[in-house]
């Protein structure tokens, strides 16, 4: 304990002695050094993250907002979009799942829930709570929809909105939109595609392939630390947003108001909503430098040789891909079936233990069942998928499944 004796106290509130019980913590912060080659977050680029330590500066000074006006810029390019309704929502990827969520839908709306994973169940739980009829279309773990699926499920039921989770983190699986958003527009539906973690590392066209609505994470192929959400809304998911009878129910994630900060109602003057994500911003600024320096076609060439090699080395040790389907499966994050009698949790800890590697197990419909290793970014290079054939090898040979 410390005597305490302030002269700004209020007259009548007392002043003990400042407790030091839960004093701390003290010292330099120590971390040690991971290879994330799990589903994320991957490493980010020592470029970006020598941004964040850049000097603050304040959230409606006209430097910063250049520097919004080139995120902005930049999440064009990467989501091959024209639109001007682009933005980082303050938050990870469940920040954009919400933002579009609660700005897309009025309660009572109809949402088709393509759900073949976590991440449709998340949006149906979350499309509840904002007062949606949740039309939930479900596949089998590892595999996608087919258009005529998808095409049936709009028809009959004529959804304010279509959901479908480009890459599919839990099982592994890579949904394909070819065709979905013209079914789409034919029926009066907006597309809703979650992008976390594909983006950058897939090829996307949002215009060509008329996505209404898409958000991501930039934790994963952008190479940048957790804490921003991509979105892109195109003019059709803009005109619904503007046309709405009530209230978007969450004034944090509202982009009427969001969107103004970031410039989306030009020539209007920009509005203060919240505190900008300043260092983030930096971050995604810097992350956006590098994929126009690289290019997309290069960037999805990169992941595709990865995902190539990766499996090359997989295949020799007798390890198996979950998704049956070559053509769904999904380069940036790769599941890999356990086999029989290998346990698998000891193959991650000595991954890490031996080789300071993350290799996760399953999610929700897949736990217990695989392993996922991610080839994302940053992370997304020869030297690291060796690294990774190394730590399986060496823990399969433990379990007996390898010989030496």
């Amino acid at each position: 304990m410390s005597s305490a004796s302030f002269g700004s106290a209020r007259p009548g509130e007392s002043t003990p002695a400042i407790s030091d019980a839960h004093r701390g913590p003290t010292g330099v912060l120590e971390i040690p050094q991971r290879f994330l080659m799990g589903p994320g977050p991957a490493n980010a680029d020592p470029r970006i993250l020598a941004a964040q330590s850049l000097p603050l500066l304040g959230h409606m000074h006209p430097p910063f907002l250049k520097i919004m006006d080139e995120v902005q810029q930049g999440l064009r390019y990467l989501f091959q979009t024209g639109s001007k309704y682009t933005l980082c929502a303050s938050g990870t990827g469940h920040s954009g799942m919400e933002m579009a969520i609660a700005n897309l839908l009025e309660p009572g709306e109809k949402i088709v829930v393509g759900n073949n994973g976590i991440w449709g169940t998340r949006v149906c739980d979350m499309a509840e709570r904002f007062g949606a009829e949740v039309i939930n279309l479900q596949t089998p773990a590892g595999t996608s929809f087919s258009l005529e699926a998808l095409t049936r499920a709009i028809e009959e039921h004529k959804p304010a909105v279509l959901f479908l989770c480009q890459g599919e983190s839990s099982t592994g699986v890579h949904q394909s939109l070819a065709g979905v958003g013209d079914v789409c527009r034919k029926n009066g539906t907006l597309l809703l595609v979650d992008t976390v973690c594909s983006l950058g590392g897939v090829p996307l066209y949002a215009d060509e392939w008329q996505v209404d609505a898409i958000y991501s994470g930039s934790q994963k192929c952008l190479s940048a630390p957790p804490g921003a959400a991509p979105l892109m809304f195109g003019e059709r998911a803009w005109a619904k947003l503007k046309n709405r009878k009530t209230k978007v129910r969450s004034y944090y994630l509202d982009l009427n108001l969001v969107g103004n900060y970031w410039g989306w109602d030009a020539p209007a003057p920009r509005a203060y909503h919240h505190t900008g994500m300043t260092s983030m911003w930096y971050a995604m600024r810097e992350a956006l430098a590098i994929v126009a320096e690289e290019g997309l076609d290069a960037m999805w060439a990169r992941h595709e040789a990865v995902h190539k090699q990766l499996w090359e080395g997989l295949r020799s040790m007798g390890l198996e891909p979950f998704v049956e389907d070559p053509k769904d499966r999904l380069m940036t994050v790769n599941t890999i079936k356990v086999p029989e009698g290998v346990d698998w949790a000891a193959v991650c800890k000595n991954a890490m233990d031996k080789y300071s590697v993350e290799i996760a197990g399953g999610l929700g419909p897949t736990a217990g069942k695989i392993w996922r290793v991610g080839l994302m970014g940053y992370n997304a290079r020869p030297a690291n998928v060796e690294l990774v054939l190394a730590a399986f090898r060496d823990g399969l040979v433990q379990q007996g499944f390898l010989t030496n």
